[in-house]
């Protein structure tokens, strides 16, 4: 199998000289280092390299527009974050730029090579604590994407006749309850169910505590 061929991009020499040695101890061939983004960017046409470690914080052009400049020329080149941000932002903007991975400087060295040679395997090598903020995102954006739109938020009546058919109230029983018509709940109902996007009452409660719309139903 061909050695790794990596660059480094990191404003701190003594850092990239620290790194360059632990490469080299694992076989890992170190074809060039940069010191800012800019840098970075010219190495990385001139020397095709595997892997890209790269800094975020450095003079000039910084690690997120270098990774997004060598990814829109070189897709095949891996970079991977090398940092001491951990910051939410710079993680998800790493991730947006193309970054595949996302690595914190204070790790260990043993943790650093299982990470290098998960990338070898094909496993996105990020730091623990990273991984969880990247789930908790990707849930929150699955949640977001399965909320209604904006436009049809339901109105806070609305979440009161919801509430009450979906604990089993006909519209007869919500109207004296609420003290509005029945022609007004029909009303109502007819909205819940277009801006839920569903078919009938028992479709429109089932969504409504799956989402967090109305507490879970209860038996009378």
């Amino acid at each position: 199998m061909a050695r790794m061929r990596v660059l480094l991009a990191d404003d701190h020499a003594l850092f990239r000289d620290g790194i360059a040695s632990l490469l080299r101890a694992w076989d890992v061939e170190v074809v060039g280092q940069a010191s800012d983004g800019a840098e970075a960017v010219a190495q990385a046409a001139a020397l095709r390299p595997d892997l890209v470690l790269m800094d975020i914080r450095m003079p000039g052009v910084g690690g997120l527009e270098a990774t997004r400049r060598i990814k829109a020329t070189l897709p095949e080149t891996k970079i991977v974050m090398l940092t001491v941000s951990d910051e939410e932002r710079d993680l998800f903007e790493a991730i947006k730029a193309g970054a595949e991975g996302y690595l914190l400087k204070n790790m260990s060295g043993s943790e650093f090579g299982e990470m290098l040679a998960g990338l070898a395997r094909g496993e996105p090598p990020i730091s623990r604590a990273l991984a969880g903020k990247v789930l908790r995102e990707f849930g929150r954006q699955v949640r977001s994407e399965h909320a209604p739109p904006a436009e049809d938020e339901l109105t806070e009546r609305e979440k009161d006749v919801l509430e009450l058919i979906a604990r089993g109230a006909t519209n007869k029983q919500v109207a004296r309850q609420l003290t509005i018509s029945e022609h007004t709940v029909n009303y109502h109902v007819k909205n819940i169910l277009g801006k839920l996007h569903v078919r009938n009452r028992a479709e429109a409660a089932a969504r409504a505590v799956r989402e967090g719309l109305i507490g879970p139903t209860t038996e009378s």
